[in-house]
Order: C-alpha cells, then sequence, then structure tokens
C-alpha cells in the first residue's frame, strides 16, 4: 500500500487531446516567470514554430525520429570529457564523440533515485504527483497508473512507431508494463539491478550483498523461509495490448552472474535489432534503450578499464555498445533526422564508492540524495544540422522537460493533458536557439515524498527543519561551493524569504491539483508463464495483503 502524504490525494484520469489553445497547467514557479518573459516567449515561439516546419519541410514532412539513451547511476563529469576519463582511469571516446557533436547540458537535474527520474521524464511531472515515491526491490503490487499520460502514449497519437529496451523499473502490476504504457514493443526486467546483480551468489562471494545468499550462513535457527525474497521474474517482453512472456529462466534456475551478463547482452542486441526496424518503416520512431550495465557488483575476470572497479569497468564496457548503436543508426541513414539524447538518471550509488571504482568527483552525494551529487548528471542532445556541435548551455534543465520538449519537436504538444500540473518545460528554444535561451531558473528537489531542497539560478536552500525560520536555513551558492559544505547567512538572510515564496507557490498548485495514487494490483498479472516460485511468491505476498 501506498505511504500516507501531508497532502490529499486524488486520482487522475487520462485525457483526450485536447485544442492547443486550451493552456497546459504549469507550476507556480513557471507562471511566476512566464509573467515576467511570456511576451517575448510568446514571439519567440512563432519563430520556433517556422523553424521546426522548416526541419519537417526538408526532410518530407516527417518530424525527427528520437533516440533517448539512460544510463544508470553516472554522476557528472564521469562520462563525455576526456580530462576526467584520465582523471578516473576511464575510457568513454564513443560518449565523448556524441558530446562533441551535439550539446552539452551542464546543468541537467533528475530525481535522486531511478524510478523517480525515470517516472518523470515518462510523464513529465514530478514522480511524487503521480503517488510514484521511491525505489522498491520486490514484490509490491504497486507502479505507475494507467491514468498518467506517457510521453510514448502522446508519441503514438502523433504517429510515432515505439519501442523500449532494458531497465523499466515502473512497477509490477500490468498496467505499468512499458507496452501498456505507450510501446509497441518491450523488453525489460520486472525489477532492478538489485535483483539482477546483487542478490547472487557471485555478488555474496564479492562481499558486496550480504545476507542473502543461503550459503553465506549456516541458518541455524531459520523459521520464516519467506523472509527473503524468491521466485522473482526476471526478464519478459511483449507487444502492445498482448501478455508479457519471461525469457531465459527455467522453473527451479538459480539467477546468477552469468544470467545477468547474458541478460545484458541480450539487451544490446535487441536494441540494435530494434533500431533497424523501426528505422525500416514508413514512420518516425521513438527508441528508448535504458542499459542495465554499468550497474555491476562483480569483478572482471580482466579488467578491460584502467580503473577496474566493477561499475567503472562496466562503463567503458558500455561505451563501446553505445558506440555501436550510433553506428548502427549511421547504417540506417536516419541519423540526420534523429535525435539522440544520452543522459544518467542520478548520482553514483555512493554506497559502493572505491570498489564500483566511480567517485563523486565535482558535486557531493550520490544516489537517493538530494545533495547535488546525487541530481546532477551529465547529459548530451545531437541533432545533426540543427543544434550547433561543440556547444554546451548552463540554462537549468530538469529531467522532466523532455516530455514536453519532445512533444513539441514531435508535433505532439496537443496530446499532453491538460487536467494536471505538467512539471515539464518546454525548452525547444534552447534547442534551437542555444545557451541562455531556457525557460527554467528553479527546480524542487524530493527525496520520495518530501521536499528536500530548492534550486533557484546559483542559489539552492535545503529546506529548514520544521520551526526554524527560513533565514536560518542552509543556503549555498553552487558555482562557489559545488560541495555544498560552507552555507552562508549572508546568502539565507536575504534569500529566505524568496526561497519561501517558492515554496508556497508549489504548496498552492498541489492544493489545487492534488497528487493522484500510485497504481496497485495483483503483481505478475499479464504474464503468461509464471513459474511455479514466482506463482508462490506472489500468494504469499497477496496472502496478507
Amino acid at each position: 500500500m501506498k505511504l500516507c502524504t501531508l497532502l490529499p490525494l486524488l486520482i487522475l484520469t487520462a485525457s483526450p487531446a485536447i485544442a492547443q489553445d486550451t493552456p497546459i497547467i504549469h507550476d507556480g514557479e513557471f507562471e511566476h516567470l512566464r509573467a515576467q518573459f511570456g511576451t517575448a516567449w510568446d514571439a519567440q515561439d512563432v519563430e520556433i514554430d517556422a523553424k521546426l516546419a522548416e526541419i519537417r519541410d526538408a526532410n518530407g514532412g516527417q518530424p525527427p525520429n528520437f533516440l533517448y539513451i539512460l544510463i544508470d547511476d553516472v554522476s557528472f563529469g564521469q562520462m563525455g570529457d576526456r580530462k576526467m576519463n584520465y582523471v578516473m582511469g576511464i575510457e568513454t571516446p564513443n560518449i565523448n564523440q556524441l558530446a562533441t557533436e551535439g550539446l552539452s547540458l551542464m546543468r541537467m537535474y533528475t530525481e535522486p533515485s531511478c524510478t523517480p527520474t525515470r517516472t518523470a521524464m515518462l510523464t513529465g511531472r514530478h514522480p511524487v504527483r503521480a503517488g510514484v515515491e521511491e525505489v522498491k526491490v520486490a514484490l509490491v503490487g504497486e507502479g505507475l497508473p494507467a491514468s498518467e499520460v506517457t510521453l510514448p502514449e502522446i508519441l503514438k497519437q502523433a504517429g510515432y512507431n515505439t519501442a523500449h529496451v532494458g531497465k523499466w523499473h515502473q512497477g509490477d502490476i500490468e498496467q505499468s508494463y512499458p507496452h501498456n504504457q505507450g510501446f509497441d514493443w518491450a523488453a525489460f526486467p520486472l525489477h532492478q539491478q538489485v535483483q539482477l546483480s546483487l542478490m547472487t551468489p557471485e555478488a555474496m562471494r564479492s562481499n558486496a550483498m550480504l545476507g542473502y545468499v543461503p550459503e553465506g550462513q549456516n541458518n541455524q535457527f531459520l523459521l520464516d523461509a519467506r523472509f527473503k525474497p524468491y521466485g522473482l521474474v526476471t526478464g519478459v517482453e511483449a507487444e502492445a495490448g498482448g501478455v508479457a512472456r519471461e525469457v531465459d529462466m527455467a522453473a527451479g534456475e538459480v539467477w546468477t552472474q552469468d544470467k545477468y551478463e547474458d541478460m545484458n547482452l541480450r539487451y544490446q542486441q535487441q536494441a540494435l535489432e530494434q533500431l533497424q526496424r523501426v528505422a525500416a518503416e514508413d514512420a518516425p520512431f521513438f527508441l528508448q534503450y535504458w542499459p542495465l550495465y554499468p550497474l555491476n557488483f562483480v569483478y572482471p575476470d580482466q579488467a578491460i578499464s584502467r580503473n577496474g572497479g566493477f561499475h567503472a569497468d562496466k562503463l567503458q564496457l558500455l561505451d563501446g555498445w553505445i558506440g555501436d548503436l550510433l553506428d548502427a543508426l549511421e547504417e540506417t541513414g536516419e541519423a540526420d533526422n534523429t535525435i539522440v539524447v544520452l543522459m544518467a538518471d542520478n548520482g553514483l550509488m555512493y554506497h559502493y564508492e572505491g570498489t564500483s571504482g566511480l567517485n563523486q568527483l565535482i558535486y557531493r552525494g550520490g544516489k537517493t540524495q538530494h545533495l547535488e551529487g546525487g541530481v546532477r548528471t551529465d547529459a548530451f542532445i545531437r541533432w545533426p544540422n540543427v543544434i550547433v556541435a561543440n556547444s554546451a548551455a548552463g540554462d537549468i534543465f530538469h529531467v522532466s522537460d523532455i516530455y514536453t520538449t519532445m512533444a513539441r519537436i514531435a508535433g505532439a504538444t496537443d496530446y499532453i493533458p491538460r487536467d494536471r500540473v505538467i512539471d515539464g518545460i518546454d525548452q525547444t528554444a534552447l534547442l534551437l536557439n542555444g545557451e541562455g535561451h531556457g525557460r527554467r531558473d528553479y527546480v524542487y528537489v524530493y527525496e520520495g515524498p518530501v521536499l528536500r531542497s530548492v534550486v533557484k539560478q546559483e542559489f539552492k536552500m535545503h529546506l529548514p527543519a520544521p520551526g526554524q525560520p527560513g533565514a536560518g536555513a542552509p543556503t549555498y551558492n553552487i558555482y562557489r561551493d559545488p560541495r555544498e559544505q560552507h552555507p552562508l547567512v549572508g546568502y539565507s538572510l536575504w534569500a529566505g524569504a524568496s526561497f519561501q515564496d517558492m515554496v508556497k507557490r508549489h504548496q498552492k498548485m498541489i492544493a489545487k491539483y492534488p497528487h493522484s495514487e500510485i497504481g496497485t494490483g495483483l503483481p505478475y498479472e499479464g504474464i503468461e508463464n509464471l513459474r511455479p516460485e514466482s506463482e508462490l511468491a506472489r500468494e504469499t505476498f497477496m496472502s496478507w495483503q
């Protein structure tokens, strides 16, 4: 069941397409900006529409394709930069090349962990608005609700072919599966790498996962044989309108590191296959590839990187795979009309800092934390002949902006729902006109259901404890103090009231448009070939619900 929150909840239902003269409902802070800059933005939008029409005309009337690659748990600076490659002892030449061919977003903000970030990208909304608050590992009977209108769903209405390959992690209930959330075809694991790469005998022997594998202790006084997760579904495949089928896992089989490595290889091959398929069809495409690597917790037999850590080494391997995918895109002849976005979902899994080979580098913190190290990641966008090559932008960009921006470029803005707050801002002007043309100078940063910090321009306030005045809240200048270690009262004395106003504007919109409930249901429904142990796990879980 969903944890209680402080604000009332309301289930929102999906809306049909509404004419574009009905405005998208944005958060209060954006409307605060629009009151100041709306006239200039409206004039600029006329120019943007003309430019997008020109780009379509040059491509036979077709809008651009999208290839969206989302990498797991990699902090800012850990890929795309040759100097930082040398600092870390890894090589990412293909990602570096992609960075030089497009735009580097220097202030990309995500959510602090993988499930919320992916929800924000898919829905254009802070995940808490959809009832999605945290990462789950085993059976929960929860997931992204059908009432959310996802990016692939609106792209489908605009005529796009859609495919998803790799990590999903939006729930273990049928309504949450990608082929029920707008994708024509999907190959994905039901859970994530805690199950897939940590809950293995090899990870136990690497001292990365403790207490899970039975042979790690003698279990002399064990009574509850159902305490440790068991029978979890691994990888499934499905098409829209159909049921899913688990692949490459037999009844009674133990999941191992070899199985995990085979899954990664399979997803890479399927990403290449799906690219060839969608590129050959007479429609624009949206291909989403969310690799499982570099998340891995077993040292390789032979390291390929100077670093050798079990995450860093797989990041270097993944760079080669991404190079293969980009080469395949060139071979299809669609590269010039394909927008490639590559980014990470949140900062490093700092809990394994040292052994993983990744480290915090510039910003302090990592996965699960509201600190810059948890929510600042590398992000690169390539759009040949449109985005200036080897360019960079210091404008603030939030992962939810991908939703609204891709919709605009695809001609699908009309299909964005108008009955709920959309946090994503249309940043097409930034892509077309470059640095200084962003339309966001703020970010609200949640940890689960709790608003933990607010960013505005170069300033960041950590929300004060209950009863503490805003003038006493820790406030930082991120340029001067990127590790958020030296709060200065000289900032908070003037900024406290302004930050509190930002929070109040945000809260007023939540009161007007309350959060939705997370989707709930029977775990593993819609999978046609559940193994007996998966059936037992589900029966045990449901027996006490």
